[in-house]
């Protein structure tokens, strides 16, 4: 069963946002939403999650490169409680550690779809495990 998925690379001033599915194990970056206000930034996300009707999002999760957590990941988590709690959604978290460093000018959206394609292979493992 295909997958629709919407992976968010979260920042304070802009949200990186890619989509993916399960079947072809693919992800392209989609926006960056840069809305003044988190009203505005939430309605932005509801219009993709109705465009694009997705059965899981993913959220990128920064860490220091050790592992050990730090103020953003303790944004990162609420964002995504709140994409949860607003849109009845599955929500996944995925280290970014190794994402924003790979994307050079600060493209967010690629930032995104590198978190999402991270997730993506994740899974394209874990089934080769059960095959």
């Amino acid at each position: 069963m295909s997958q629709t998925i919407l992976a968010f690379d979260f920042g304070e001033k802009r949200i990186g946002v890619a989509v993916g599915n399960t079947i072809t194990k693919t992800s392209e970056p989609l926006k960056i939403i840069q809305e003044k206000n988190h009203q505005e930034k939430f309605k932005a996300i509801e219009e993709l999650i109705q465009g694009w009707q997705p059965q899981i999002l993913v959220v990128g999760l920064p860490k220091y490169q050790d592992g050990a957590e730090h103020e953003m990941t303790q944004k990162a988590k609420r964002f995504g409680n709140q994409l949860k709690g607003r849109f009845q959604k599955e929500v996944i978290w995925v280290d970014e550690r190794y994402t924003s460093v790979s994307v050079e000018g600060g493209n967010d959206a690629l930032a995104a779809q590198l978190i999402l394609q991270q997730y993506l292979d994740q899974v394209l493992v874990n089934a080769s495990k059960i095959d």
